[in-house]
């Protein structure tokens, strides 16, 4: 039974398994990028990660180690050179699996492994400056903490220039505003003035409508007058012709 054993054998021997990841290792380190079953990518991962992460520090110990599981001098040359200076500021995670489908042959599950950081197109962080990750862990020597003093220093200066640039958006608006109290009494002095000449003008407005009225209204009777006396000579006229025609016709019976 195999209770607890997390480790994949890939149906070979301890010295075989060896040197099968060694082998990919190399392949990998060299080309960036192969394509192999899934079992094996995800046995590779386990195997290359550490290696890389002991790439970071390029000394003659590491590279003794390193040299230790791949023996290959030109993995070692390229893996504490390009592949470090790449993978320098990842903190871990610098292999990707992606899926492939399954072989035509017999059926196995393919996959491709990749260095996330060779791959510009699928690596949406590419080119962008990555910040160091603050932390706060005790027992710091003192190199470190005389370099964490300079941005605390540059973080003072910059918090008190946002400071006198918000006092003086914050001073613009009092001023204006004391500007516009100080403008406020002259207006109200000027404000009855302009209520006088408005009364005045509207009290000469309706005297000339008044005077316009009154003329119109003594037009209007001159010329009702008139019409009344032309309504009576008419009537008068009526009658003296009717008088006129009952005559002839007394006359024409006799």
């Amino acid at each position: 039974m195999r209770h607890g054993d997390k480790i994949n054998n890939l149906g070979r021997t301890e010295s075989h398994r060896r040197a099968l990841l060694a082998n990919l290792a190399i392949a990998l380190i060299e080309h960036k990028r192969i394509t192999t079953t899934l079992a094996k990518a995800k046995a590779l991962r386990r195997y290359a990660e550490p290696l890389i992460t002991k790439a970071k520090d390029n000394s003659t110990h590491s590279r003794r180690i390193v040299f230790s599981y791949l023996q290959n001098k030109e993995a070692l040359k390229e893996l504490f050179g390009t592949v470090a200076e790449k993978v320098g500021d990842r903190p871990g995670g610098y292999l990707r699996i992606i899926k492939l489908g399954f072989r035509r042959g017999d059926g196995a599950e393919t996959a491709m492994i990749e260095m996330v950081d060779f791959n510009e197109t699928y690596n949406p962080n590419a080119g962008k400056v990555r910040q160091a990750k603050k932390t706060r862990r005790g027992g710091r020597k003192a190199g470190v903490a005389s370099e964490a003093t300079a941005p605390v220093v540059e973080e003072e200066v910059v918090a008190e220039q946002e400071i006198e640039t918000v006092e003086e958006v914050v001073a613009a608006p009092v001023e204006e505003v004391v500007e516009i109290v100080e403008a406020a009494p002259v207006e109200a002095i000027a404000a009855p003035e302009i209520a006088t000449e408005v009364e005045e003008t509207v009290e000469a407005a309706a005297d000339e409508v008044a005077e316009e009225v009154t003329e119109t209204v003594e037009a209007v009777a001159d010329s009702s007058d008139e019409v009344a006396s032309e309504v009576e000579e008419a009537v008068e006229d009526v009658s003296a012709s009717a008088e006129a025609t009952a005559d002839k016709k007394d006359e024409e019976q006799a």
